[in-house]
């Protein structure tokens, strides 16, 4: 049986009626991303016709999943919020916290050496609230949700940016920072501004060696890292129902590569095969009753551009292999000559280092089957690898069963490290090189999804590339970044040239799924007598304290912190990599905040002008020592600002740190969500001109703030220290209850309030 198959059955009991009222009410054929959305509205916002990308809607997601990165400052925001038990279906996942170095076992066993204290803590806390636990090594939070939770026509949230894996199997699940699960954890309603509707037609069917990675690669190149913004993408077509449930989750993974609120696909045979591939065939019958209800409206499909603000059409028959990057995840180059083209008139390596395969994005049980089959390959035609090559299976279940039919074998006949069920170097927990920031000019390529600077390896100088787990293995082989296996040879052992077939595999196992033990641990049914145990001399954990309200006092004569130049990514604001085990503890991990991001006025990272001690120092010390002497501070930045990561330290360290505004070109949505919920002011510039006005030796002042009300522009002023001043309005998208953040410290601080009064 699956999990929560009650609170399942109950959505789908109630699904035809919401739908039917929802269709009335807004006179029209429903997409299903409308139908999702609309079946789940929270009693505080009743059935209207919301407003596309402008109205504020309450929402009541059905679960919430939090990675083990992100859940420890979620649950001890969640320890104040005064509540007993979680409202909702709730799991933690412990994959962030394990580096891949050696191989699976042992560095399974060091992560568990090293990081027992805060795998304890997440463990106890599941369990005194009711949480489920997936100990270290029980796979990668997005592939154990579609194995066991996802469910089509569901509405879910996760600490992560890569919730939206989920879509895969027709839920909107969506990356949300802790703050955020909070407040659905406490049982009150979720808020989302409604977003846009982006449809993507899919013609043909992918063959080859054309992936589901290719799809979502080439919409990347199409909208870019931005272009997704407040919207969820909603695939269709015979080519989507042609795909396999754990590629449709591939290419809503990548979703949050373009800025994307969440992506999904609707309810086809696909997702019926997975789900009684992976024990849930109580949820496959269910969902065949209400299918209908489970897809859009056929009259949306007929005619998209009646009813999605963007529709983009994509023929997979003529799709070829896409290689994106470096350094951003939405620049496309086909494989072969335009690839060695590109790389010689930009000097990328051509020479690869290392070909990974795994991560939330590509690490399913067909990824694995497919790109074994050309390794297999290599062994029979007397090829070895000329990169080095890694392997993150996802999850428990598929690490098993792939060693029980031989694909794990045949990566180890290629000399492949098989690294463990977890993250690795997609989020930077790669020990590959002692000294990262001065190691050499190289090319990688992996099946992840994010290729930022230093994103894997924290080498600066590392050009990262990403293609499909097919791609990723012939490169691998030949060594060559431009390396085209559709029309390239290799050089065996025996001095023959070959060439690689195309890639084949399966779907799902032919033998089914096997696993001996998951790596579940079920909540203790009561959890009252549970004690949870913070030392107050840890290192890696620490209580929090309760925000202060920002006043106009503080808004005044502020002195500016950064002003951010170019690409500011979550990474850029609060690294990972060796940073993850400081996440647990807020006054450790500020000692990062911002030291990637580079410094408009002399071009480098973590070098500020401090005018308290007039001096360069690190931006952290820079903050302190503002802090210190009761002076507010203020962060500049350009284009989508804190795009990548869900994590919500990039918002809590400058808030821990003074900072009181953030004012931009543009933001990316969840971190925007991040700065509010934190009690800040996230603004951007009416006149995005006005960035340029910025000096590093203004003193800032934040005008009307005491006035601060929905739709009303504030006023910066900025005072040179020349004598001359300058003055501009800034916009924000702060509505009644957001502002009522603001004036509480924090949402968290009203959470708390509203708990006291209704108690």
């Amino acid at each position: 049986m699956a999990f929560d198959i009650d609170l399942i059955k109950k959505v789908y009991a109630d699904l035809p009626g919401k739908v039917a009222e929802a269709r009335k009410v807004l006179g029209r054929p429903l997409t299903l991303s409308e139908k999702i959305l609309y079946s789940h509205l929270h009693e505080e916002s009743p059935l209207a016709n919301y407003g596309r990308g402008k109205d504020y809607v309450m929402f009541a997601p059905d679960r919430v999943a939090m990675q083990d990165a992100t859940a420890q400052m979620a649950l001890l925001q969640f320890m104040m919020a005064g509540r007993d038990k979680v409202a909702v279906p709730s799991t933690v996942h412990c994959d962030h916290l394990i580096q891949a170095k050696i191989g699976a076992d042992a560095d399974l066993q060091h992560a568990i050496n090293t990081s027992n204290e805060v795998f304890n803590f997440l463990e106890s806390v599941s369990d005194k609230y009711g949480i489920g636990f997936w100990k270290p090594g029980a796979g990668i939070i997005h592939q154990v949700v579609l194995e066991n939770y996802a469910f089509p026509g569901g509405m879910m949230i996760g600490t992560d940016s890569h919730t939206v894996n989920a879509g895969g199997l027709g839920m909107v699940a969506i990356g949300v920072g802790g703050a955020d699960a909070v407040d659905v954890m406490a049982g009150m309603a979720w808020e989302l501004k409604n977003p846009k509707l982006i449809g993507v037609k899919l013609t043909g069917k992918l063959s080859g060696w054309s992936a589901p990675k290719d799809v979502i690669l080439k919409v990347a190149d199409i909208l870019t890292v931005k272009g997704g913004t407040g919207a969820i993408v909603e695939y269709f077509g015979e080519g989507a129902k042609s795909m396999s449930c754990t590629g449709k989750g591939t290419i809503c993974n990548m979703g949050a590569e373009i800025g994307a609120t969440t992506s999904t696909f609707g309810y086809d045979e696909s997702m019926d095969r997975y789900l009684r591939a992976t024990g849930r065939e109580d949820v496959a019958d269910a969902a065949k009753e209400v299918a209908e209800h489970l897809t859009a409206d056929a009259e949306c499909y007929a005619d998209p551009e009646k009813y999605f603000d963007q529709v983009i059409e994509i023929n997979l028959s003529e799709l070829k292999p896409l290689i994106n990057g470096p350094f951003t995840p939405d620049l496309s180059t086909a494989a072969g000559s335009e690839m060695t083209e590109r790389a010689t008139a930009n000097d990328w390596p051509l020479d690869v280092e290392w070909g990974l395969i795994g991560s939330c994005t590509n690490s399913s049980y067909e990824d694995l089957s497919r790109a074994a089959s050309i390794a297999r390959q290599a062994v029979a035609k007397g090829l070895t690898t000329k990169a080095e090559f890694g392997i993150n299976p996802g999850s428990e279940q598929v690490r098993f069963t792939t060693e029980r039919d031989g694909i794990i074998k045949a990566f180890e006949d290629l000399n492949a490290k098989i690294f463990t069920n977890a993250c690795g170097p997609c989020i930077g927990q790669w020990a590959r090189y002692n000294d990262p920031m001065n190691a050499p000019k190289n090319s990688i390529i992996h099946s992840f999804n994010r290729n930022f600077s230093k994103r894997a390896d924290g080498n600066p100088n590392t050009h990262a590339f990403v293609a499909s787990p097919e791609m990723v293995a012939a490169i691998a082989i030949s060594g060559r970044l431009d390396f085209n296996p559709m029309t390239d040879t290799l050089v065996n052992d025996k001095g023959e040239e070959v060439m690689l077939d195309e890639p084949t595999g399966y779907e799902l196992p032919p033998d089914g799924f096997d696993v001996e033990d998951r790596g579940f641990n079920a909540p203790a049914e009561d959890g009252s007598g549970v004690e949870v145990v913070v030392a107050p001399t840890s290192d890696r954990l620490q209580l929090l304290t309760p925000f202060v309200p920002i006043t106009q006092d503080d808004m005044t004569d502020m002195r500016v912190l950064i002003k951010v130049k170019g690409k500011c990514t979550t990474d850029h604001i609060s690294m990972a990599g060796p940073w993850l085990k400081y996440r647990g503890h807020l006054e450790n991990i500020s000692e990062n905040c911002y030291t990637g991001a580079i410094n408009f006025f002399n071009d480098k990272a973590n070098k500020v002008l401090n005018y308290v001690v007039n001096d360069y120092v690190a931006v952290p010390d820079s903050a302190k020592a503002y802090q210190a002497k009761g002076i507010g501070t203020v962060v500049f930045g350009e284009e989508n600002l804190g795009e990548g990561s869900s994590r919500e330290h990039a918002a809590m360290e400058p808030r821990f740190l003074g900072v009181n505004a953030v004012i931009v070109k543009s933001f990316a949505r969840i971190h925007e969500t991040n700065l509010k919920k934190q009690g800040m002011l996230a603004l951007t510039f009416v006149d995005k001109d006005d960035y340029d006005k910025v000096r590093q030796d203004d003193v800032v002042t934040i005008k009307g703030f005491d006035q601060m009300a929905p739709g009303k522009n504030l006023t910066i002023k900025l005072d040179h220290h020349d004598g001359t001043n300058d003055e501009f309005e800034v916009a924000h998208t702060y509505n009644a209850a957001q502002i009522e953040w603001v004036r509480a410290g924090s949402a968290l601080n009203k959470i708390r309030q509203d708990v006291a009064a209704g108690a």
